[in-house]
Protein backbone atom coordinates (compact mmCIF):
# COMPACT_ATOMS: atom_id res chain seq x y z
CA UNK A 1 0.00 0.00 0.00
CA UNK A 2 2.87 2.60 1.02
CA UNK A 3 4.72 1.72 -2.69
CA UNK A 4 1.52 2.70 -4.18
CA UNK A 5 0.84 6.11 -1.93
CA UNK A 6 4.37 6.83 -2.95
CA UNK A 7 4.01 6.34 -6.64
CA UNK A 8 1.02 8.19 -7.00
CA UNK A 9 2.97 10.81 -5.17
CA UNK A 10 5.88 10.84 -7.31
CA UNK A 11 3.08 11.03 -10.45
CA UNK A 12 1.29 13.72 -8.89
CA UNK A 13 4.60 15.72 -8.41
CA UNK A 14 6.31 15.34 -11.30
CA UNK A 15 2.77 16.52 -13.70
CA UNK A 16 2.86 19.80 -11.70
CA UNK A 17 6.27 20.52 -12.13
CA UNK A 18 7.33 23.62 -14.34
CA UNK A 19 10.84 23.49 -15.64
CA UNK A 20 13.38 24.67 -12.67
CA UNK A 21 11.25 21.73 -10.55
CA UNK A 22 11.63 19.60 -13.59
CA UNK A 23 15.23 19.19 -12.93
CA UNK A 24 15.25 19.22 -9.37
CA UNK A 25 12.46 15.78 -9.38
CA UNK A 26 14.47 14.32 -12.06
CA UNK A 27 18.01 14.55 -10.47
CA UNK A 28 16.12 13.39 -6.82
CA UNK A 29 15.03 9.97 -8.67
CA UNK A 30 17.94 9.84 -9.85
CA UNK A 31 19.96 10.49 -7.12
CA UNK A 32 17.34 8.46 -5.05
CA UNK A 33 17.62 5.62 -6.97
CA UNK A 34 21.98 5.92 -6.51
CA UNK A 35 21.92 6.65 -2.87
CA UNK A 36 19.33 3.56 -2.31
CA UNK A 37 22.14 1.20 -4.32
CA UNK A 38 25.13 3.09 -2.35
CA UNK A 39 24.78 1.61 1.01
CA UNK A 40 20.94 2.50 1.36
CA UNK A 41 21.50 6.37 1.22
CA UNK A 42 18.54 7.08 -0.97
CA UNK A 43 17.18 10.56 1.07
CA UNK A 44 20.99 12.01 0.38
CA UNK A 45 21.12 10.91 -2.99
CA UNK A 46 17.91 12.59 -3.43
CA UNK A 47 18.96 16.01 -2.08
CA UNK A 48 22.56 16.22 -3.41
CA UNK A 49 20.07 14.80 -7.34
CA UNK A 50 17.49 17.54 -6.72
CA UNK A 51 20.12 20.50 -5.78
CA UNK A 52 22.27 19.11 -9.36
CA UNK A 53 19.12 18.32 -11.42
CA UNK A 54 17.99 22.14 -10.68
CA UNK A 55 21.21 23.81 -11.74
CA UNK A 56 21.87 21.56 -14.82
CA UNK A 57 18.15 23.14 -15.69
CA UNK A 58 18.83 26.38 -15.12
CA UNK A 59 22.36 25.77 -17.42
CA UNK A 60 20.39 24.98 -19.96
CA UNK A 61 17.62 27.18 -19.98
CA UNK A 62 19.75 30.41 -20.43
CA UNK A 63 22.03 28.42 -23.13
CA UNK A 64 18.99 27.91 -25.03
CA UNK A 65 17.82 31.91 -23.97
CA UNK A 66 21.43 32.75 -25.01
CA UNK A 67 21.63 30.70 -28.12
CA UNK A 68 18.02 32.49 -29.52
CA UNK A 69 19.23 35.62 -28.93
CA UNK A 70 22.24 35.11 -30.83
CA UNK A 71 20.05 33.36 -33.81
CA UNK A 72 17.28 36.70 -33.89
CA UNK A 73 20.16 39.09 -33.58
CA UNK A 74 22.37 37.38 -36.71
CA UNK A 75 18.36 37.04 -38.52
CA UNK A 76 17.93 41.43 -37.75
CA UNK A 77 21.50 41.85 -39.25
CA UNK A 78 21.42 40.12 -42.31
CA UNK A 79 24.70 37.89 -41.01
CA UNK A 80 25.43 34.01 -40.94
CA UNK A 81 23.45 32.18 -38.04
CA UNK A 82 26.40 31.14 -35.68
CA UNK A 83 27.77 27.77 -35.33
CA UNK A 84 25.81 25.75 -33.03
CA UNK A 85 23.02 27.90 -32.65
CA UNK A 86 20.34 25.91 -35.11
Amino acid sequence: MRLKSAAAAVVTLMLAASTAQAGCLTGAVVGGVAGHFAHHHALAGAAAGCVIGHELAVHKKRRLAAERAARLQAQRSGQPIPQGAH
